[in-house]
């Protein structure tokens, strides 16, 4: 029985997303993509006008569902500064093995896509910028119960996301945990 639409885009979408955090963006090519899919090679373009429009489609559906997770762990009834270090241990946990399902297209996509489509840096702007106000405001919630000074939150917010993403491609790099471990030491440090 075919599948609807919508369904068909997701299941797109999901076997792209596994493709793409392995290889890469440009690595992976639509017929890649359609074949492990089982799905038709000339109906790419039923479902999606574009490579562009489906690589924005893919990182829009993958920020909503890493916020969907860790909106949860930074607004748990904990103090600030718990749910922060909770949401940083959540990130080391998910970012050092081989496992596709919670990888960070940010770190993964980021540079490459950036370079090459205007649109899809968009979404990865908007994308990270939900998620630095997200980190804001627990920061803010922090400062309010006592668990964090700082005078500026925001600023405290770009910071930390910063120290992560570079401690994600520096764990790639060095195939080791050992990234995770410095930033998550200078995260608590930050924090006070």
């Amino acid at each position: 029985m075919k599948k609807p639409a919508n369904e068909m885009r997701e299941h797109i979408l999901d076997v792209a997303r596994a493709l793409m955090t392995h290889k890469g963006y440009t690595a992976v090519g639509l017929n890649e993509v359609l074949s492990t899919a089982n799905v038709p090679k000339g109906s790419f373009y039923h479902y999606f006008k574009s490579k562009e429009e489906f690589g924005q489609a893919l990182l829009d559906v993958y920020f909503d569902e890493y916020l969907s997770r860790i909106e949860p762990i930074l607004k748990l009834q904990a103090n600030g500064a718990q749910s922060l270090l909770k949401y940083f241990q959540y990130w080391s946990e998910t970012q050092h093995d081989d496992a596709v399902d919670n990888k960070c297209l940010v770190v993964k996509l980021g540079a490459e896509v950036c370079d090459l489509s205007e649109v899809m840096r968009q979404v990865l702007e908007t994308g990270t910028t939900r998620i630095i106000t997200l980190i804001s405001d627990s920061i803010e919630r922090g400062v309010s119960d006592g668990s964090i000074v700082t005078q500026d939150s925001r600023a405290l917010a770009e910071s930390l996301y910063q120290l992560w993403l570079g401690a994600s491609l520096m764990a790639k790099v060095n195939r080791s945990t050992q990234p995770f471990a410095s930033a998550f030491a200078i995260t608590k440090s930050l924090l006070g």
